[in-house]
């Protein structure tokens, strides 16, 4: 797409209704943010718009003749996906904003809308293209900064993940994170907390599979003096803790269906009784909640009820199993061990490539959480400068346990130097294969691989690489 620059310190919004009055009176107020306006009330003409003017957010109304706000959207996010869109509308409803935060909005603002909120919403897009400007340019560092530092990886599926979250962290909207269990659904709840405007409240997550029901309403809800046996003092629940907050319900498909009806109620209007109390107690609490668990399909078994499903998944968040998530294995195992490392007070330099082989071999049931787990196996057993597959699990460094059979000193001696071969040739093979992908580049070769730039350059001295006859396409 051919995009027109425009100053650094001036930024472009593009504001598109086909009603001149207000189109015209939109464009006042946003001129008071300082930055550019591109107005137009030709909806159909869309791609042309965000060729010509390379806007930094669009500014939308929804009913239009010919193509429609929620056309302007799909259009813009098909064409322009890092450019946020916000929609106006006189005709606002909580179905339309759902559909609307799905199709990729990054707000939904009902008419007449006041000034200061307008142009807060426009700061915040801008915002928001700068950090999707920036992710692109370097995922690592905008993850970080974002404060999903602990969603580490390069792959589609976690860039997906991520573009995703970026949409709806600055929203109050309710999310449900579904994942296999280890995938790391309470990460993504802090990250979304830790950007929202709710930052500085309190974070409380409650397991609800751990508590049985008596105790886990107690927990939510707090409860009066003597309401149960042991009841000795009132006590405030974990809704109240979390009044200006966030909420993170884990495993909320274990909840049962008599306290399913007591949190929608919750969810619905943001008030509720504590156990054998009579007062209500009004809340502002963002719901999160995390399940390992096909809600919708409990829904339908009649194990979940349908009208909470719907109250607190207005977002959906679904994080990818460690196996579909090609690439990252290696650089999850770097980023665990650069911490282990430091809590065990070791200097380690990386994993050798055939301890690589095996990581990325293995299918990870527990997903993230045993990867995690593995590395701070390894760096506890290992006493050398690389992480091998001796220092791995049986089952991941595919050791079955078994000594040869029926060989003498000579015969393991020998035995132990062929494999010695085999390992240093799978090593060499598997280095050149890095570097020809890297083009030569050490150190994003280096990065690919896992380890450290220092420890690639002394494999490449022991291995005698010629790496600039790979960086000019010639054999290895």
């Amino acid at each position: 797409m051919n995009r027109t620059s425009h100053p650094s310190d001036q930024r472009c919004l593009l504001l598109i209704d086909d009603e001149p009055d207000m189109l015209s009176g939109l464009a006042r107020i946003l001129s008071l943010t300082g930055h550019r306006v591109a107005t137009s009330s030709r909806p159909e003409q869309i791609r042309q718009l965000l060729d010509e003017h390379a806007p930094d957010v669009v500014l939308t109304d929804l009913r239009m003749p010919g193509l429609d706000g929620l056309g302007v959207l799909r259009a813009t996010v098909e064409h322009a996906p890092d450019i946020p869109v916000i929609v106006l509308t006189a005709y606002g409803s909580v179905d339309s904003a759902v559909q609307l935060l799905k199709e990729g909005a990054f707000d939904y603002l009902t008419k007449p809308v006041g000034r200061d909120r307008l142009i807060e919403a426009v700061e915040r897009a801008l915002v928001q293209h700068e950090v999707q400007r920036d992710f692109n340019a370097d995922p690592e560092a905008q993850r970080e900064k974002l404060g999903c530092a602990g969603l580490v990886g390069h792959s589609e599926a976690l860039r997906h993940t991520v573009a995703l979250l970026r949409k709806v962290a600055r929203t109050d909207a309710n999310v449900v994170i579904t994942g296999e269990s280890g995938t790391g659904k309470e990460v993504v709840a802090r990250c979304l907390h830790s950007v929202s405007h709710r930052t500085s409240k309190p974070f409380i997550p409650v397991d609800c599979a751990s508590l049985p029901e008596t105790l886990l309403e107690s927990e939510l809800f707090g409860h009066e003096r003597g309401a149960f046996t042991g009841a000795i003092a009132q006590r405030p629940g974990v809704f109240e803790l979390a009044d200006g907050g966030t909420l993170l319900l884990d495993e909320i498909g274990e909840m049962s269906l008599s306290l399913q009806a007591k949190l929608l109620r919750v969810a619905q209007e943001q008030c509720f009784r504590r156990v054998g109390g009579r007062e209500e107690i009004g809340v502002n609490v963002r719901i999160l909640s995390a399940t390992n668990r096909d809600l919708a399909r409990a829904c339908e078994e009649g194990i979940f009820r349908q009208d909470l499903y719907y109250r607190l998944s207005v977002i959906t968040v679904p994080l990818p199993p460690l196996r579909d998530r090609q690439g990252d294995i290696r650089i999850l195992a770097h980023h665990f061990l650069e911490s282990f490392m430091r809590t065990a007070d070791k200097r380690i330099e990386g994993f050798t490539p055939e301890a690589v082989a095996c990581l990325e071999s293995h299918r990870w049931p527990g997903n993230v959480r045993e990867l995690q787990n593995v590395i701070e196996r390894a760096t506890v057993l290992s006493d050398g400068l690389l992480i091998t597959p001796d220092d791995l699990p049986d089952e991941i460094a595919h050791r079955s346990g078994v000594s040869p059979p029926s060989m003498g000193l000579d015969s393991v001696s020998s035995f132990h130097a062929a494999k010695r071969d085999v390992v240093q040739r799978f090593e060499r093979d598997y280095l050149v294969e890095q570097l020809r992908r890297a083009h030569g580049n050490v150190s994003r070769a280096a990065r690919d691989a896992g380890m450290n730039r220092r420890t690639l350059y002394r494999l490449i001295e022991k291995f005698d690489i010629d790496v600039e006859a790979i960086r000019l396409g010639e054999a290895g």
